[in-house]
């Protein structure tokens, strides 16, 4: 069997050995980057610990010092799997249960600073991930550094996280395999009768029978009206002849989450529905098309919303055409008219295409990596339009 797909462990050490100077570079003494069991990725990317129940933060130091913190339940779990050695228990980053935990003492932020080099009172503080920032962590920080600057530094994390690796591009192209074989086996297998979760599971036994660590975001399979949705979850409603349905399905590679989304139909569709899906698909083309480094990210928003317009569809219109994927399939940067910056060479984005009308709405999705001419797609091409016959 070969190796599995993963991040080798020295591109962690280097990713932070980056951000100890990007933080020099903004003044700071110390830069924090805290994550939850949601949006596991800041955290997870300077350390590879995925935390469960409790949060989870990385302290780095100009110097390239770096620990993890974590609550008093992870401590052993962190050890089996962080990258990063030196390792504090903080109550700041205990569950959302709130327990006292009487017979531990736990780590401060003090302890923390001491351990990676920073001293001193008067410090200026990063914090990234800052609406992943909790108020108890933030009044931690606070309580141990009354005397302290604390500054939002997402930017810093921003730029880490825009320009993948080729390391970080083999997850995801790993991952979007595996979720190609989920959506080849829930379009072979989906009937009327069935429910939208019913669906969900099949798509979930694929993705881990063929070596995915869990779902890159909570798969849905929705039908009819639940398609407006441009997020939602799956349901027990028992799928219909006739009906059109969503599928956005996603397989995690070593914190990597890509996804897959296109619009089946169970039956033919009506003249007035296919019209709208080729139109979808049409405007999913204009965005690929579009991409290529040295590119504004704003200009290709604007020119989107403009093949809306050119179209009659401006009402039908949500959002910009691409957002950054990753370890979150979600992920800055966005790409809309206000953006300002350019396309990168290895930037990552979900051409992402809703449209939604007031009975249903359809997605085109997939992923592609910015190059110099163009843009790569990191899966195989998708748009066909699917009317599956029972």
């Amino acid at each position: 069997m070969s190796e599995r797909v993963r991040i080798p462990d020295h591109e962690y050490g280097e990713r932070i050995q980056r951000a100890a100077k990007l933080a020099e570079q903004n003044g700071l003494d110390i830069l924090i980057v805290n994550s939850n069991e949601a949006d596991y990725a800041n955290a997870r990317y300077f350390s590879g610990f995925w935390p469960l129940f409790e949060r989870a933060g990385v302290a780095i130091a100009p110097s390239g010092k770096a620990a993890l913190m974590v609550g008093p339940e992870s401590t052993i779990y962190a050890a089996d799997f962080s990258r990063i050695s030196d390792i504090f228990c903080l109550m700041e980053y205990r569950e959302s249960a709130d327990p006292a935990y009487p017979q531990i003492k736990p780590n401060t932020y003090a302890d923390v600073f001491k351990a990676v080099g920073v001293n001193g009172s008067k410090l200026r503080i990063g914090v990234a991930s800052f609406l992943d920032t909790t108020l108890v962590m933030m009044e931690g920080l606070r309580n141990s550094f009354p005397d302290a600057e604390i500054v939002r530094a997402d930017a810093i994390m921003v730029q880490l996280r825009s320009i993948k690796s080729e390391n970080e591009l083999a997850c995801m192209r790993e991952g979007f395999r595996i979720t190609e074989l989920a959506t080849k086996e829930v379009i072979r297998t989906i009937r009327p009768g069935m429910t939208e979760c019913q669906m969900v599971g099949v798509a979930q036994r694929v993705i881990y029978e063929n070596g995915a660590e869990y779902e890159g975001l909570p798969m849905y399979i929705f039908s009819e009206k639940s398609t407006r949705h441009a997020i939602s979850r799956s349901s027990h409603r028992i799928i219909e002849q006739g009906d059109i349905v969503q599928l956005n399905l996603s397989a995690k590679v070593d914190g990597y989450s890509p996804s897959i989304g296109m619009p089946i139909s169970l039956g033919k569709l009506t003249p007035e529905r296919r019209e709208i899906i080729e139109f979808g698909l049409k405007a999913h083309e204009w965005t690929q098309a579009n991409l290529k480094a040295g590119i504004p990210a704003g200009s290709v928003a604007e020119g989107f919303l403009q093949f809306f317009k050119d179209h009659g569809y401006e009402k039908n219109y949500l959002y910009g055409p691409c957002h950054g994927t990753g370890m979150i399939e979600v992920e800055a940067p966005w790409m809309e008219t206000s953006s300002d910056y350019l396309l990168l060479p290895n930037m990552t984005f979900q051409v992402d295409t809703f449209v939604t009308t007031d009975t249903f709405g359809i997605r085109w999705e997939k992923g592609v990596v910015i190059r110099e001419g163009g843009c790569e797609l990191l899966s195989s091409p998708i748009g066909q339009i699917h009317e599956l016959e029972f």
